[in-house]
């Protein structure tokens, strides 16, 4: 299992066609979701994501009308206010929220000072476990998320040796 970013990043550039061919494959093939799925669950069980931290470094993060609230909630502030000091709005991703030099404007360390009333996003991700809609349709993100995310370029590069895709 690799985990070094500067070797994640590398590798992940350089697979990155590759990558997107694999999920364009996928679409053509019959492949077990379930088993994909228990591959993901080892290697995010495997990978101590406080260790890494990169998502929070390099990804930006979208907000919903939901996460807003519920940060809000949790600073006790007002929505507008949460969303004038802690957000921005973007033409490509919608509201977003603000970064630092180090990344997202709540990383401290490796940690998430918000982790307990974190976003959506952030609480599903690397979305190969969890999220909305089924694994096939959240893929077209892995061959970005297999550059900076240790978990995704781990289990994508599992994925192609389970389903016995042909580099």
């Amino acid at each position: 299992m690799i985990t070094d970013l500067v070797q994640i990043k590398r590798l992940g550039e350089r697979q990155r066609e590759e990558n997107q061919r694999f999920r364009g494959w996928l679409k053509r093939h019959n492949f077990v979701e379930r088993r994909f799925k228990a591959i993901a669950q080892e290697t995010e069980d495997a990978i101590d994501c406080t260790a890494c931290a990169n998502c929070c470094r390099v990804a930006t993060t979208q907000v919903s009308d939901r996460d807003v609230e519920r940060l809000a909630r949790h600073f006790g502030m007002s929505v507008a206010a949460f969303q004038r000091e802690y957000t921005v709005e973007t033409p490509d991703e919608g509201r977003i929220l603000k970064r630092t030099e180090n990344g997202c404007v709540f990383l401290q360390d490796n940690l998430c000072s918000v982790y307990e009333a974190r976003p959506q996003t952030c609480e599903l991700f690397p979305h190969l476990v969890k999220g909305a809609g089924s694994l096939l349709s959240r893929m077209w993100h892995m061959a970005d998320r297999a550059v900076y995310c240790p978990i995704v370029y781990n289990a994508l590069e599992e994925f192609k040796v389970e389903s016995k895709f042909k580099k």
